[in-house]
């Protein structure tokens, strides 16, 4: 039976036969690209690229990428939806379009000498058009061309065929989605109107080729764009589940060790809620055991983490787990995956004792959450605890829905469910909305002041090593057309003096109107030239090299302005600590 590794490899193995270049996973937080917390599918890393920055690898592109979304955290405990997964992906530069790309997506599914899934198992479905793009007439016909017949081609809107833009404006376009139907059924649905989409289990997806045709301008109006992209996308779990006939992606080797150990160690296990722990820890542990050192906290990065682990635990709780049984499953996770990688060996320790920490707490917050529920109680005069107050509980001290029916129930009220529902929908849309502008706000729009900020950020990391010294390392960046904010490694407050000296030496930079100079080399040369590249991250044969003549050298996928003149003034506006050992600073460009 095939499993995961082998079907990666295949993957690559068929990308390069069509000569596309392999290039390395980027890290799950991104490493210069302020526009996401994290890396939420493969194509965040290379939207410079798919806006028509030259990437050193070429126009054909393909990668295993390691992803992480919360967007649809609850629908996390089926069979195929996660959290943290791994994403199978090629990309078109300008370069091929949609026949090449659906005819290569048919190939590798339906090929014996690839997949070999039965062709008369697969469906698809298209873009059905609408008042900003005609309907996707031709995929359809490539798809009919390749044998799939018309009632297997399937016509929906912009909500299930359509890709972007990610903010307010940029590029977009439709796509096309490949179904694979397993013949099984776990849950009642209308047969008649069941077919892809559906998510009662007998259809799942597969695999999904994006034709980003369109830049959606801010004025909210629909243009060609210049450089039409292909950026497809194939979950490596969903796939390893369909390949071995299994039904869901937690009866796969990627998974399996870590459901049985739940399933051993609990004395009231259901299924949805071991699929929640295993699902949230393995996301957990690749965020702890990446080089950029997160922790769980109360904001952005650290708070998705917090929020991942202390889930699992309430689930684990539920389940009638033991105590502290975090650190148990995170071995497991690091056992299956630390071959393939080398990060979570490399970082295993850290990465098991901010699971302890974590856990730890969590049982004072529980505490705390059960006088707050004693509170709530006896100021409810009524039947009902309302939505509002059963929200307070789940949002600020962790307490899930049941839990809080549970313990009204025991004193003879009841909790007002639709409340509670609507307060969670609002508060889902508030972080929608959040995660749009955080997009919408970054490297993505190329904006001149983005653009240039980020250019800034080469000039204040050279800076920095020359006033602090050389153990200075960038750590991760985050940028708005306001203001640029960089993470670094450094086990000191900077003083008042030293700031004032990095400010001056990037301003002395700016001010000699130095021209920002780009070429393609391998990544041993641009090292032994002495480029900064960091993060551990593995790299491809080529990378792109950013110097600017006497201030700086750095490995780095741009863009930059053309010369430093473009600036303006540099000023740091706060320095501050983010944790042990790391820094921040905060810093405009006034004009």
């Amino acid at each position: 039976m095939i499993n995961a590794r082998q079907i990666q490899k295949k993957f690559l193995e068929f990308f390069k036969e069509k000569e596309h270049t392999i290039i390395e996973s980027k890290s799950v937080i991104p490493e210069n690209d302020p526009t996401v917390l994290f890396t939420t599918a493969g194509m965040h890393p290379l939207v410079p690229f798919l806006l028509g920055h030259p990437h050193p690898g070429g126009k054909r592109l393909a990668n295993v990428q390691k992803c992480l979304r919360t967007d649809d955290i609850e629908e996390v405990g089926d069979g195929c939806h996660h959290t943290f997964f791994f994403m199978l992906g090629n990309w078109s530069l300008g370069d091929y379009f949609k026949k090449e790309a659906i005819e290569m997506s048919w190939e590798f599914l339906t090929s014996e000498r690839w997949l070999g899934l039965p062709k008369e198992r697969i469906a698809v479905t298209c873009f059905a058009g609408d008042e900003d793009a005609p309907r996707d007439e031709e995929s359809a016909r490539i798809w009919r061309a390749l044998g799939i017949p018309n009632e297997r081609i399937f016509f929906n809107g912009k909500k299930d065929n359509w890709w972007g833009p990610a903010g307010q404006s940029g590029p977009c376009g439709p796509d096309t989605e490949m179904f694979y139907y397993t013949g099984r059924k776990e849950a009642e649905c209308d047969q008649d109107g069941c077919g892809p989409g559906c998510h009662c289990g007998l259809w799942v997806e597969i695999w999904n080729d994006v034709f980003m045709e369109y830049n959606k301008n801010k004025d909210g109006r629909f243009e060609a764009l210049m450089q039409k992209n292909v950026d497809t996308g194939m979950g490596l779990e969903r796939i390893t589940a369909v390949m071995q006939g299994v039904a869901s992606d937690y009866e796969t080797e990627m998974f399996a060790p870590i459901m049985k150990w739940i399933r051993d160690n609990s004395s009231n296990c259901n299924e949805k809620s071991a699929r929640i722990i295993a699902d949230h820890l393995r996301a957990a542990v690749f965020v702890l055991a990446d080089d950029r050192g997160v922790v769980p906290s109360n904001v952005e990065h650290g708070y998705i983490l917090r929020r991942l682990i202390r889930r699992a635990i309430r689930h684990g709780r539920q389940c009638g787990m033991p105590t502290h049984f975090c650190t148990d499953i995170a071995k497991i996770i690091i056992d299956i995956y630390e071959d393939e990688w080398p990060e979570l060996k490399r970082n295993k320790t850290f990465a098991l004792t901010e699971l302890e920490k974590e856990e730890a707490r969590f049982a004072e917050t529980l505490e705390r959450g059960l006088k707050e529920f004693e509170r709530v109680f006896a100021l409810c005069k009524g039947e009902m605890i309302s939505g509002g107050d059963a929200f307070l509980l789940f949002q600020s001290y962790g307490f899930p829905l049941e839990i809080t029916e549970e313990l009204a129930r025991e004193r003879g009220k009841g909790v007002d469910r639709d409340g509670f529902e609507a307060e969670l929908k609002k508060h889902q849309e508030l972080s929608r909305r959040g995660t749009a502008q955080r997009f919408a706000s970054g490297l993505a729009d190329h904006s001149e002041k983005t653009v240039a900020l980020h250019t800034a950020t080469h000039l204040l990391q050279a800076a920095l090593r020359k006033v602090l010294g050389e153990h200075v390392q960038q750590k991760g960046s985050n940028i708005t057309p306001e203001r640029l904010r960089f993470d670094f490694i450094h086990g000191e407050k900077m003083t008042p003096e030293q700031i004032k000296q990095v400010e001056d030496m990037v301003n002395g930079w700016i001010n000699e109107g130095i021209p920002v100079e780009r070429k393609e080399e391998s990544i041993e040369e641009a090292r032994a030239e002495g480029a900064l590249a960091f993060f551990n991250a593995k790299y491809g044969e080529v990378v792109s090299v950013y110097t600017i003549p006497g201030a700086s050298k750095e490995v780095c996928t741009g863009p930059h302005v053309k010369n430093t003149k473009e600036l303006g003034r540099f000023k740091i506006v706060k320095e501050e600590a983010v944790s042990a050992g790391v820094r921040r600073i905060k810093a405009v460009l006034e004009k």
